[in-house]
């Protein structure tokens, strides 16, 4: 016969859900209201500027533009690079912060500084080193290196991207660099003292033992950084061309333009990013569970 449900057991299980409640009340309401309110717009019910039938021009408008691909595959590639080298950077600077030297805890330090730096705030000190006008072309200019700042190479405001990818990489390596450093530590040197008395060469301790045990953290960390780099608009839009520029500024410029019109198509743009974005983490992830099978 089962127990009495009592009030105190009732109060329990509610607890946590009444503590969580307010919180995933603000997050529906902004979040689930802003994105009916930007489907239903980019669907074309706009009655501030009379659209009062639900219709497709908008999507059509965008992806039978051909600049909207070129876009598409900019803000790709940029996140692709920038997630890439971020986890490549930090496998190494985490398997040299793992050992311990004379000034090591210094350097974890100086490591960390950048994660709780503004986006903003990194992409200003970008602009100020590395333009043609900046510190690092004024030294060289002084130094002899080059004739004039000027010489020095364009990598600010470049169809490239070369400065929103360094941005990118100057923040996220120690993201991902402090989560693979945590799991080194937490498994010890054993496994690898097992190896190298197995016979194993340095590589194939790294490939073979290490690797594997700290695939699951780049993994994850991967894929917030690929999630956040693609839908990112604040340092592409600081620091990129006017055009070709990535989805997000474009949707950006055209939510801000005066136009009410190009409103449609700047939510078009927004739901086929969040799409997009969502397909590709699912397809990621898949990637990322295989890997780490």
């Amino acid at each position: 016969m089962s127990e009495p449900i009592t009030m105190q057991r009732v109060k329990e299980r509610l607890k946590i859900p009444l503590m969580l409640g307010p919180a995933v009340a603000v997050i529906v309401l902004l979040f689930g209201g802003g994105l009916l309110v930007g489907l239903g717009q980019s669907l074309g019910y706009f009655p501030a500027i009379g659209l009062t039938e639900f219709s497709f021009d908008a999507y059509r408008s965008v992806l039978t533009d051909p600049n909207f691909l070129r876009s598409l595959w900019l803000t790709f590639r940029i996140a692709l690079v920038a997630t890439v080298l971020s986890s490549v950077l930090a496998v190494g600077f985490a398997l040299v912060l793992r050992q311990k030297f004379g000034g090591s805890r210094l350097a974890t330090f100086l490591f960390q500084i950048p994660i709780p730096v503004p986006h903003l705030v990194a992409a200003s000190g970008i602009i100020l080193l590395i333009t043609q006008s900046g510190l690092i072309a004024r030294f060289g200019a002084a130094a002899g290196l080059m004739e004039v700042p000027a010489d020095f190479p364009a990598l600010v405001f470049d169809k490239a991207g070369i400065a929103i990818i360094l941005t990118f990489l100057w923040k996220e390596v120690p993201f991902v660099g402090l989560v693979v450093l945590a799991v080194l530590q937490s498994v010890g040197p054993q496994y690898e003292e097992q190896a190298r008395t197995l016979g194993a060469n340095a590589r194939q301790r790294f490939f073979n033992v290490l690797l594997p045990l700290i695939m699951p953290g780049i993994m994850s960390t991967s894929i917030i950084i690929f999630a956040f780099t693609f839908a990112n608009y604040e340092i592409p839009l600081l620091l990129g061309v006017r055009f070709p520029s990535t989805l997000p500024v474009v949707a950006f410029r055209q939510y801000q333009d005066p136009d009410l019109g190009l409103r449609p198509e700047a939510m078009a743009i927004s739901i086929v990013l969040a799409v997009v974005a969502i397909l590709l983490l699912i397809a990621y992830r898949r990637l990322a569970r295989y890997a780490v099978k």
